[in-house]
């Protein structure tokens, strides 16, 4: 039996249980591992990981554990320097894009009503997401923590809130969103951007209120659903200016 001390950092520990957090501590493993399997072992997958120091050294995931050796783990780097030394996580995704796991329907609607580009069908299988993923190049972002531990995973994020609007608040933060937010340009359902569509073309579709009261409307080009600016707007705008505002 071999031994390593461990210390994890910063929001990293959200994947420990509480007598490990924040804390070094020692591990115990059996044969020839690598630094990426050992961490995943403990339970923190490897596209959260930005930053692995061995006896003060960086290292990358292949690196092969020794007996005795003592590693210190970081997450993404967003306020200082580290440019010297080994970046593990890939360049981030030029253009912010999405793909979320069945458990994440809700959130999916949310992002896209920010005007996120969000693949989401609460039918795909894990291999299915991650094929499109790689293909595509979107971000996985998932409450499974063991999908985001498959080596063919390069971007991915685990949820940790349960309520969606701090989901959104949380994804917001973490891929600095802010000045992308363009709200009300994609279609919630289906995820396609929508177009301008005069009101006498869809009159038939109308209740006689939104008739007298609307004179603008969009469609999306995907599955025909209308939107307009009504009774629901404020408040939809309300919660966009509480995920802007959200530190």
């Amino acid at each position: 039996m071999k031994t390593v001390y461990v210390r994890f950092y910063e929001e990293l520990n959200d994947f420990l249980p509480p007598d490990k957090r924040k804390l070094r501590f020692l591990h115990s493993f059996q044969g020839r591992v690598s630094v990426k399997d050992l961490l995943e072992s403990i339970g923190v997958p490897h596209t959260e990981i930005d930053l692995i120091l061995v006896n003060a050294k960086s290292v990358g995931f292949n690196y092969i554990v020794n007996d005795k050796d003592d590693i210190s783990v970081y997450p993404v780097f967003e306020s200082f320097n580290i440019t010297e030394v080994q970046h593990l996580r890939p360049q981030p995704l030029r253009e912010p894009k999405f793909i979320l796991d069945v458990q994440l329907g809700s959130l999916a609607k949310y992002l896209r009503m920010l005007g996120f580009d969000v693949a989401y069908k609460n039918s795909n299988s894990k291999n299915e997401i991650i094929m499109i993923s790689i293909n595509e190049k979107r971000t996985i972002l998932t409450k499974d923590r063991n999908l985001l531990k498959r080596n063919d995973v390069t971007h991915g994020y685990w949820i940790r809130n349960k309520e969606v609007i701090d989901q959104v608040k949380e994804v917001n933060r973490r891929f600095q969103l802010n000045k992308l937010i363009q709200p009300f340009n994609r279609c919630m359902i289906c995820n396609t951007l929508l177009e301008r569509i005069e009101k006498k073309k869809i009159m038939e579709r109308l209740q006689e209120r939104t008739k007298n009261m609307v004179d603008e409307f969009e469609i999306c080009p995907s599955c025909s659903r209308i939107y307009w600016k009504g009774s629901h707007y404020q408040k939809m705008e309300e919660i966009i200016n509480e995920i802007r505002e959200f530190k």
